[in-house]
């Protein structure tokens, strides 16, 4: 079965980035070698990434070109491919990245429908995040839960009202206090 995880970093209160999209390390921890280690290492199991335009663009201020895989993805499994949903941004495929502009829903489904055993990783924004809830693709949650309390900000989902139930299946805290929480949707 071919699954989507949604694997993101969250501050304790569930923002996945501040009230003006900042996600620096006034935020998020990022020199914790622990931490970026094993993500790193667990990027590696993805067949795919699907993340919205705004997610993307992220890495332009980092240098990143249109059409050019996340650096997330060059540090860790360069070949992987992405999936990047935008009504707007619009440039030439690639090998690896290419502009989605058919409903994420239908997209998901039938990516999900024509691939077997893969995982792909639903990376970000929150907006994609709760259209894919709603329609029940989002399969598990990985969350990287920052020790930090922000008040406002990007939710972990955008858009949805929907209840889920959630089953733990494991958990890891760092010496920097961030928790590595790993849980699959068991009823959406």
């Amino acid at each position: 079965m071919t699954e989507l995880i949604y694997h993101i970093a969250t501050t304790a209160d569930g923002f996945i980035a501040g009230p003006n999209g900042e996600s620096d390390d006034s935020i998020f921890i990022y020199d914790d070698k622990d931490l970026t280690g094993d993500f790193l290492e667990s990027v590696k199991q993805y067949d795919a990434v699907l993340m919205g335009a705004t997610t993307y663009a992220i890495g332009f201020q980092f240098g990143l070109k249109p059409g050019e895989p996340s650096g997330v993805a060059l540090a860790a499994k360069p070949d992987l491919k992405h999936y990047i949903f935008s009504g707007s941004m619009d440039f030439e495929p690639t090998k690896t990245v290419e502009i989605v502009h058919e409903d994420a829903v239908q997209f998901t489904r039938k990516l999900k429908k024509s691939s077997t055993n893969q995982k792909i990783w639903l990376c970000g924004g929150a907006s994609l995040a709760g259209t894919l809830l709603d329609a029940n693709l989002i399969d598990r949650l990985i969350l990287k839960v920052n020790p930090i309390v922000i008040g406002n900000g990007i939710p972990l989902f955008a858009g949805t009202q929907k209840k889920a139930t959630l089953k733990h299946e494991d958990c890891k805290t760092y010496k920097s206090g961030a928790k590595l929480i790993n849980y699959r949707i068991v009823n959406s």
